[in-house]
């Protein structure tokens, strides 16, 4: 038998999946050796399913005010005098379970995060790249857009265009529009960051060897910017969004609040602290204290977790 024939009946190796590509690779063990990665990951993974599986695991649905009873008002945690079952965190002052109150806020205030970060990105990555590719007048004009946002305080910018929103919305929309006015209001200096970065990295990407080639053989644009110079922005773009994930949910919590966030119908987690913090002086001090317990552990759950991947993709530090 030539080697020829011995090589075409030699069975082709298949070719590894990704989830074994990720177990062998660098970043994953990276993951197993950073104990407070792991950590944060597992607490982090706890909180969100325990948010989204709020439904199922609750005693009480919130945001439905008919199964509200002002007579289990100020109940205090189970395991004080006058605790109540089912109600495990006590309630609050319109007779709310707390546990079910925190998770239901943790879902809403995890889904604006999520989404400004989102939004942010796109938009982003979009205005950097066409600022980055084809600079001149297309770079000035839309960095210098984003010089002006960015010389106001990212808060101040939520809030002012939160209320103008809502005042601007009818008022049979303010309520559900709300997360979306929060979302827009949260992405509208955000996404500056991600466009500097993508900015950044497409001025010396378009120069490259790769880049010139598609363009000789008339590589579509867009394709170019698509298919070829944004893959190589996605390191420093994954590990920004990991950390203006807990940035955009301090955001929201500080609008709910201030009152400009989350109506007190569908409480976030910020919502749950400006309603405890009326009372936290007259001896209800549980009304406020998980809420800010469950938001501390989200941000600081995902910094953590933003810490370890800005390390990890830092070839600096290999």
């Amino acid at each position: 038998m030539t080697i020829v024939e011995q090589t075409a009946k030699k069975p082709a190796r298949a070719t590894p999946s990704w989830i074994a590509r990720l177990r062998d690779s660098d970043l994953w063990w990276s993951f197993w050796h950073h104990p407070s990665a792991v950590i944060a990951a597992a607490l982090l993974l706890l909180l969100v399913a325990s948010a989204f599986l709020a439904p199922w695991i609750t005693v009480q649905n919130p945001y439905d005010l008919a199964s509200l009873d002002l007579l289990n008002a100020e109940i205090p945690p189970i395991w004080m005098d006058g605790g109540q079952w089912p109600f495990l965190l006590g309630t609050d002052t319109q007779g709310r379970d707390l546990l079910s109150a925190v998770l239901y806020g943790s879902r809403a205030s995890i889904i604006i995060g999520a989404a400004s970060v989102a939004v942010s990105l796109l938009v982003g990555a979009i205005v950097g790249l066409i600022a980055g590719y084809y600079g001149k007048w297309a770079d000035s004009l839309l960095m210098r857009a984003g010089d002006v946002l960015l010389s106001m305080p990212t808060m101040l910018i939520a809030i002012l265009v939160s209320a103008l929103a809502r005042q601007a919305l009818p008022s049979s929309l303010r309520e559900i529009g709300s997360s979306g006015v929060i979302v827009f209001a949260i992405s509208l200096s955000a996404w500056v960051q991600y466009a500097r970065t993508v900015r950044a990295l497409t001025m010396v990407e378009r120069n490259k060897e790769y880049v010139q080639a598609a363009r000789l053989i008339r590589v579509p644009t867009w394709r170019v910017l698509v298919k070829h110079i944004l893959p190589n922005t996605t390191t420093p773009l994954l590990v920004t969004a990991t950390l203006n994930f807990g940035l955009g949910i301090l955001i929201e919590a500080t609008l709910s609040f201030l009152g400009v966030g989350m109506p007190p119908e569908q409480p976030s987690l910020g919502t749950l602290i400006r309603i405890g913090n009326q009372y936290l002086f007259s001896g209800q001090w549980w009304i406020v204290l998980f809420p800010g317990l469950q938001l501390c552990l989200l941000v600081v759950s995902i910094n953590v977790l933003g810490d370890w991947l800005r390390d990890a993709l830092n070839p600096k530090l290999r």
